[in-house]
């Protein structure tokens, strides 16, 4: 194994601003099943119960997060907000700025593979540490820690519509309200090959409502289906 538990979880606990009441199950949320298959009688449990209940926990906190924001959010607007906030990238990105890699207990296979930089293990790793934070602490004092690790990305989110499937909005808009797909159509291709910028336009029953620019068609694409958006 790479770090010892009990040498190295302290930053990671001021990372949290949180102290385990309990460090053993600290010490399982971050024991992955490789190291236990190999040692079980040291690492006799593994993190994927607790990742289970954290994965229930954080989808919970995100949900009442998106719902009592004062923006009048529907049902499939949370629905799409809080699947891209509980997703493996940005549990990833949540698990990268706490350097979880650095903690976790990996069997030497997996170790030996990039077991700490692999997006699905240390993703899984993060709602262990809720579900560990969860059971050793209270829902409030879980909640507190998830809105402060996720405090930027729900920002953004709602602010700058991060994460967003504009097209896939459109689409949904216009066959609803118009009975019609929008078209995109590339009306400018400048720089060269590497540096290309494309600009498109979007027409909902032929009349162009939306304009885009971005370093691909679809980048494009989806900047055009923002601007239609902003303006219906």
């Amino acid at each position: 194994m790479g770090v010892s538990f009990s040498e190295n979880t302290e930053k990671l606990e001021t990372s949290l601003q949180y102290r385990f009441n309990n460090p053993l199950l600290l010490r399982e949320a971050l024991t992955h099943k490789s190291i236990h298959h190999e040692d079980s009688l040291r690492y006799p449990s593994h993190n994927e119960r607790l990742e289970f209940l954290g994965d229930s926990v954080l989808s919970l906190i995100i949900s009442e997060t998106l719902f009592n924001k004062n923006n009048g959010f529907n049902e499939a607007q949370m629905s799409k907000m809080k699947s891209y906030l509980v997703k493996e990238s940005v549990l990833y990105e949540i698990a990268n700025r706490l350097s979880l890699g650095n903690y976790l207990g990996l069997g030497k296979g997996e170790d030996s593979t990039g077991g700490r930089h692999k997006k699905s293990i240390l993703a899984d790793a993060v709602e262990a540490l809720i579900g560990a934070i969860f059971i050793d602490s209270s829902y409030e004092t879980a909640r507190g820690i998830v809105l402060s690790l996720f405090d930027e990305k729900i920002t953004n989110v709602i602010d700058k519509k991060e994460g967003s499937d504009f097209k896939s909005d459109l689409q949904e808009l216009c066959q609803s309200r118009y009975g019609k797909l929008p078209e995109y159509r590339l009306v400018r291709q400048e720089g060269q090959d590497h540096k290309k910028i494309f600009t498109v336009e979007a027409y909902i029953n032929g009349s162009m409502l939306g304009r885009g620019t971005g370093k691909s068609k679809k980048e494009a694409e989806a900047a055009a289906a923002k601007d239609v958006l902003d303006k219906l």
